[in-house]
C-alpha cells in the first residue's frame, strides 16, 4: 500500500499507529454519531480494534489535508468504505474526493463496485454518496457501480 495524492491539497497516508491525532476525531460525540451511531466516544482500546480490522480487511488511510491529519478512510475487502473527517473540516469536499479516490482504487483491485452505509439522520454524508454517483440500495446503504 503506497501513498495516494489528490491534487495539491490531499494525501492519503497508509495507516500507521497515531493516537495522539486519531483519537480526538473519535473523542467527538457528533462525529461518532455520525459514523457508529454511538453516543459515546471512543476509547483507545475501541480505537485500536477499529483501526487493527480496518488495516488487515483491506486498505486504511489517514487524510492530510494541507500538511494536517484531518480524518481516515478505508477501502475494505467486502468493497466496504469507511470515511471520518474531523468536524473542523467538514463540508469542505474533504471527504468528497477521497471517496473518488477510493472509488479509483476499487477499480484498480477489480472491483466491480463499492458500498457505504450511511444511518438515515447523517443526511450529510448521504448527500456526499449521492453527489459521487453512489445509488441508495436501503434504507442505511448506498452502492456505486463500477
Amino acid at each position: 500500500m503506497t501513498e495516494r495524492i489528490i491534487g495539491n491539497q490531499i494525501r492519503l497516508i497508509p495507516y500507521y499507529r497515531n493516537d495522539a491525532v486519531s483519537l480526538p476525531w473519535y473523542r467527538d460525540r457528533d462525529v461518532c454519531k455520525q459514523v457508529d451511531n454511538r453516543d459515546a466516544p471512543y476509547d483507545m482500546e475501541l480505537l485500536h480494534r477499529m483501526y487493527d480490522y480496518l488495516s488487515t480487511h483491506g486498505d486504511c488511510y489517514y487524510i492530510e489535508y494541507e500538511g494536517e491529519l484531518v480524518g481516515d478512510v478505508s477501502l475494505q475487502d467486502n468493497a466496504e468504505i469507511a470515511i471520518v473527517v474531523s468536524k473542523a473540516f467538514q463540508n469542505q469536499h474533504i471527504g468528497r474526493r477521497c471517496v473518488l479516490e477510493m472509488i479509483k482504487l476499487a477499480g484498480e483491485k477489480g472491483m466491480e463496485r463499492v458500498k457505504a452505509n450511511s444511518y438515515p439522520f447523517n443526511t450529510q454524508s448521504q448527500r456526499m454518496f449521492l453527489s459521487v454517483g453512489f445509488k441508495k440500495i436501503d434504507t442505511e446503504w448506498y452502492e456505486y457501480r463500477l
